[in-house]
């Protein structure tokens, strides 16, 4: 009773009326339902709307309405946003001086196919392709990603020598490693794919270090060696090449001076031949006098010898 005659008096006193407290309340549901009407989608991301719990459809970047009060709601996903997930250490202060903390062993220690433990550390890098997927599609997206990244690496590592995954396998262990990360994540319906993988340090137990980096030192300098001899071999072979070219030029351009000259003989023979047959004396007596002019005037100094000394005896200097 004392309730009911302090609501009269404040009612008598204010002058309020029930009609006041509906419009109250009505105001008030307008603001909620304004506030609750509208949603921004950023341009690095996609929203995803739900009716009452069930998936109705996907929007872009923009401003967007939906059904007020909880009816429909909107979950933003940064598509266009890189995410990167790292294994055997752990980034603790970003920046220009960046803390990490390293070796760590859960993640890092592997099992080589050669029966060696190595440390290995690498990261990596996603981007949210199906917003749908990545929202219904697995509870514990984090820890499925990891999970299933750790298995790839390991089961590459354990394929291969430690020598190999050190050196000439590490790029091939990355490539391998996204195509099989993207196949597992796409039966799973994730909703992501995977952009990268980086192998990051790659080292043998602390006890055996010294001696794994005076082998990896080792096949460095091999390799060295081997590009050295590669490049040496590569200068002179062509050099060697063109100098038998200019050879095989050289003889070739000879030959052709010798035919050619054996064909002037053999044409020239041909024609006082032919001469001597029709004159045979003419055409000794002319032989014998140009043989005769070509000896006489030659620059060296001929000797006339008797054909019948068993000696070579001069029976006359010309010239003197």
């Amino acid at each position: 009773m004392a309730e009911e005659e302090t609501t009269k008096k404040a009612k008598k006193k204010f002058g309020l009326k029930p009609a006041f407290f509906v419009w109250i309340i009505i105001i008030a549901l307008a603001v909620i339902a304004g506030f609750s009407s509208f949603y921004v989608v950023d341009e690095t991301e996609q929203a995803v709307i739900t009716r009452l719990g069930k998936y109705t459809k996907t929007e872009g970047p923009g401003l967007h309405t939906k059904l007020p009060f909880g009816i429909d709601k909107n979950y933003n996903v940064p598509v266009k946003v890189v995410q990167i997930e790292q294994f055997g250490f752990k980034t603790i202060k970003a920046g220009r001086n960046s803390e990490y903390k390293n070796n760590i062993a859960t993640e890092s220690e592997m099992l080589t196919g050669d029966l060696n433990i190595v440390d290995v550390e690498w990261i990596i890098q996603y981007r949210i392709v199906d917003p749908k997927q990545w929202l219904f599609g697995v509870y514990e997206k984090q820890t499925t990603i990891r999970d299933i990244s750790r298995s790839v690496i390991n089961e590459l590592v354990g394929d291969r020598a430690i020598l190999s995954i050190m050196g000439a396998e590490r790029s091939n262990i990355e490539v391998l490693a996204l195509d099989m990360m993207n196949d597992y994540f796409k039966k799973l319906g994730l909703g992501i794919n995977v952009i990268a993988v980086k192998l990051q340090n790659i080292v043998p137990p602390s006890g055996v270090q010294a001696a794994y980096e005076d082998v990896n030192k080792a096949t460095q300098d091999m390799n060295r060696f081997i590009n050295e001899g590669k490049e040496a071999y590569n200068a002179e072979i062509p050099k060697a090449q063109g100098e038998a070219d200019r050879q095989i030029q050289i003889a070739e351009g000879y030959a052709a001076e010798r035919i050619n000259m054996a064909k002037g003989d053999v044409a020239r023979f041909n024609a006082v031949y032919e001469e001597y047959k029709r004159s045979p004396k003419v055409t000794k007596e002319r032989i014998y006098l140009e043989t005769m002019n070509e000896i006489f005037s030659s620059e060296t100094k001929p000797e006339i010898i008797d054909s019948e000394l068993k000696n070579v005896l001069p029976l006359k200097q010309l010239g003197n």
